[in-house]
């Protein structure tokens, strides 16, 4: 990238850059570069370039390969170090996995140290009496992997904020208890959750000049070290080690963070006599890191020489290095592409000033703030960039003060191509004390279910995590404008409607009429439906619709249940149920495999064999979060047939009758409903759930806990209305969920909705004009299925209003996902945190078994 010809900070290249360098941003709205941040094509095309014209060895050998190999290593260690302004006769620089396992290393050296007895020699491993063990210090702003090194040391203590920290170096430190006592203190350079920077030449430099000075005073020996975790800066902003008296002991970073690839981090220590003497106390040795050991020596002791260098004794095995050469394209490429850290770092600077801003001016019609913004009182902090990172930490709230889960607004902003993080952020310390959780508020929610990575996202009526928009070197303004639209689009309340609720439930003509418009049955979970044909009725049993759900596809390595949302090729797979023959038909492309309906029946491709998928078993597996129990087809030609289309190792699995399941839910299910009981007695779709706005005064519906379920999501049936689907698309046509950059969209099939049972309504006689009524069936507690003869009736109870995410946006005859129908559905029918669309049913529990056939009449009772 060339320098630009104005001072502005915005690099104004961005939008050519990223059409070159990085296409995959084309579709899509990435704001998650504190995760990771996208390599550029060049990147990977240099490097392969390098791979397919140069032969690299092992180093640890005298060929002229590997001696080519150690060269580049060498190369670029010491480039390296000087990205990062580190004299090498100072510094030195450990190539590792990541920035935890650099933290790791440190620990286990740290743990190593405090048990060797004072007389030991540095290099040799003989175990003696333990000293006190090490004492290790926190900032509370810091990542998990830094909190998880308390666990390796004696003692440990959390500063809760940077006047803990001063106080414990002006006054502890100083005053020096715990003379004898090895002590680490550790800090972010920058929160990751929220952004926030501290100062390492603040503490780092206080540090080591309050403990030289202590020992120097009595005549003592303790050892004081600090790390530094620069992951989470050093993405944007240059790390300057230059000033070898105020940078810390131990630093640790991952250099996909700055480059994209190579996956690839580095340990950068500060040379020293205390700090070599720490990190060669490590007891573990691996291959190449030692110049001689004695494997079978039981006379002599046990013994080993460490190498000379301190990276070569800390390198365990063979280096990444293949990946370690292509750091040295990354740099390269960087360095071409963005000049200087420099540029980078006043490029991200205004565009997160520009966010924070903007999302800080976002009201709702009532003037209340939509956005909670946690760290930096105002959008102007961002212009000090010893405060604060290119990171905004929020979460949203309606106009009358209620949050906004997490999880919805990450669903819906995937369903849109904006990609963001939400929940802990791997930062407990500082998300808890953002949102105000004590440690024993979240023991609580833990033993209650709280989870990372669930959709737990309001509990005790605040939120379990946040929102985190990251920005990188290829962000631009159109990145900061889609998540400003997206926030405005859905949800700033522009009227007085205290929340987003459904459209009013027109009244039903009283002369209205509904039938059956079409069955399909799902035999294989998530995969496509067999539509039932016109003339043939269909059983109806407890569980749903006969054969509903009877079948899945597992992970034929984890066991997981695959689904349309990670994998929408799914819907591609059309199964068909031929009764005549007795055999489930599935095609999938221009493939075809069948397999026996009857259980019994053993040939070459439906032999199985019971395989427990319980949280206990060796393949832990869940369907929508609950756990089950399946026998998987062992035939090869089972599980080739569906990993070949899919791409993904899985096989097909059956669940078992009833009579087989084993039971872990209520009634013996063999699976632990998913409405639970305290869904129970909810009869219409406004009020269908505890957290909703309105209530009803409908009488209660028997539990779905009591109803046995296959593999279905929570109840035996759902129905859905086609008035509805109607009214929906409507909504959808008008261009009520389209904004400035995208096209009108087009009407989806009812299909997307993956309902059994799809109902229609005949007009009222003698009526020509009579209106349809959408949303009819949210009123309902129960229908009755009168067949067309009149000669037998069917009873199905409601149970609740089926909770929608964004597998309604895959396309079920392309596999291709859209935006639509999930984002006009969360404008349209959200109650409280739930988007809903159509009903959960059950056969009535006092009826007997029955059948239904299309074009039955359905009457319904309110």
């Amino acid at each position: 990238m060339t320098a630009q010809s104005n001072d502005s900070p915005y690099l104004d290249e961005v939008d050519s850059l990223r059409q070159r360098e990085y296409p995959l941003l084309s579709e899509t709205t990435y704001l998650d570069h504190a995760g990771t941040t996208p390599y550029p094509t060049s990147l990977i095309t240099s490097f392969t370039a390098d791979l397919t014209t140069t032969l690299y060895g092992n180093p640890h050998s005298l060929s002229s390969s590997s001696q080519l190999a150690t060269q580049r290593i060498d190369d670029i260690r010491l480039r390296a170090l000087r990205f990062f302004n580190a004299d090498p006769d100072v510094f030195d620089l450990v190539f590792v996995p990541n920035a935890t396992a650099g933290v790791k290393l440190v620990a286990d050296a740290l743990r190593d140290h405090s048990s060797i007895p004072p007389s030991s020699s540095s290099t040799q491993e003989e175990v003696g009496e333990s000293r006190n063990g090490f004492w290790y210090g926190y900032h509370v702003d810091a990542h998990t992997s830094l909190v998880g090194a308390r666990e390796l040391a004696a003692h440990s203590r959390c500063f809760e904020t940077d006047d803990e920290v001063d106080a414990w170096i002006d006054t502890t430190l100083s005053n020096g208890n715990n003379d004898e006592t090895t002590q680490l203190f550790a800090f972010p350079a920058q929160s990751n959750m929220n952004g926030r920077r501290l100062l390492p030449a603040r503490w780092c430099e206080r540090i080591r000049r309050i403990a030289q000075a202590r020992n120097e005073h009595t005549n003592g020996s303790a050892k004081v070290f600090s790390l530094l975790d620069a992951a989470a800066l050093v993405s944007t902003s240059p790390l300057d080690l230059s000033d070898a008296s105020a940078a810390p002991d131990f630093t640790v970073l991952s250099f996909y963070k700055i480059f994209g690839f190579p996956d690839l981090g580095a340990l950068i220590v500060r040379r020293g006599d205390a700090v070599e003497e720490v990190l060669r106390a490590r007891k573990f040795f691996g291959g190449g890191t030692v110049d001689m050991v004695l494997a079978s020596a039981e006379a002599e002791g046990k013994w080993h020489a460490k190498k000379g260098d301190l990276h070569e004794c800390l390198e365990d095995g063979t280096l990444p290095f293949h990946s370690i050469v292509a750091l040295g394209a990354a740099m390269d490429t960087h360095a071409r592409l963005y000049g200087s850290m420099e540029r980078v770092a006043q490029h991200v600077r205004f565009l997160a000033k520009r966010l924070a801003g903007r999302l800080s001016a976002l009201r709702h019609w009532n003037g209340e703030p939509v956005c909670c913004l946690y760290g930096p009182s105002g959008a102007a902090d961002y212009d000090d960039s010893t405060r604060q990172g290119p990171i905004v930490a929020l979460n949203l709230r309606s106009s009358q003060g209620a949050w906004i889960g997490k999880s919805e607004v990450e669903r819906l902003a995937a369903v849109k191509n904006i990609q963001i993080r939400s929940g802990t952020l791997c930062n407990p310390g500082g998300t808890a004390r953002s949102l105000g959780w004590s440690g024993s508020d979240m023991r609580r929610h833990f033993s209650v279910g709280l989870r990372c990575g669930d959709d737990h996202d309001i509990m005790d009526g605040r939120p379990t995590g946040i929102l985190r928009v990251s920005l990188g070197a290829m962000s631009s303004l159109g990145d900061v404008d889609a998540f400003v639209r997206f926030v405005d689009e859905f949800y700033v309340e522009k009227d007085a409607r205290v929340a987003p609720l459904t459209p009013p439930v027109e009244d039903v003509s009283p002369a209205a009429e509904f039938y059956i418009e079409a069955l399909s049955v799902y035999p294989i979970k998530s995969c496509g439906a067999f539509k039932v044909p016109d003339g043939l009725r269909w059983a109806v049993k407890k569980e749903g619709l006969a054969w509903d759900r009877e079948w899945c596809l597992i992970h034929q390595g984890t066991g997981a249940t695959l689904n349309q949302k990670r994998y929408p090729r799914m819907a591609l797979i059309k199964p068909f149920i031929d009764l005549p023959r007795g055999v489930l038909r599935i095609e999938a492309g221009d493939t075809v495999l069948e397999v026996s309906l009857d259980r019994e029946h053993a040939d070459g491709n439906s032999s199985c064999t019971m395989t427990s998928l319980c949280q206990s078993a060796s393949k832990p597996s869940t369907v929508c979060g609950d756990r089950v129990v399946v026998q998987a087809y062992t035939a090869p030609a089972v599980s080739t047939f569906f990993s070949s289309f899919l791409g993904v190792p899985c096989t097909l699995a059956r669940f078992p009758p009833l009579s087989e399941k084993t039971g872990v839910g209520s009634g013996g299910t063999g699976r632990e409903s998913a409405l639970g009981p305290s869904q129970s007695g909810m009869g219409s779709m406004p009020g269908a759930f505890p957290d909703t706005t309105t209530t009803t005064s409908s009488p209660p519906c028997p539990s779905p806990t009591n109803q046995p379920i296959l593999l279905s999501n929570e109840s035996p049936i759902l129905l859905i209305s086609r008035s509805s689907v109607n009214r929906l698309n409507e909504h959808i046509k008008s261009g009520s969920s389209t904004t400035a950059t995208t096209t009108k969209q087009k009407a989806v099939p009812a299909d997307v909705f993956r309902a059994n049972i799809l109902i229609a309504e005949h007009p009222a006689p003698n009526n020509n004009n009579a209106s349809e009524n959408p949303y009819i069936e949210d009123k309902w507690n129960s229908f009755t299925v009168v067949s067309r003869h009149q000669q037998e009736e069917t009873k199905f109870n409601i149970l609740a209003s089926c909770q929608r995410c964004q597998m309604v946006c895959v396309d079920q005859t392309t596999g291709v996902r859209g935006d639509e129908p999930y984002s006009t559905l969360v404008k349209t029918r959200k109650v409280g945190r739930g988007v809903f669309f159509g009903r959960h049913v059950s056969l009535d529990s006092f009826g007997g078994e029955g059948g239904v056939m299309v074009g039955d009449g359905v009457r319904a009772c309110y």
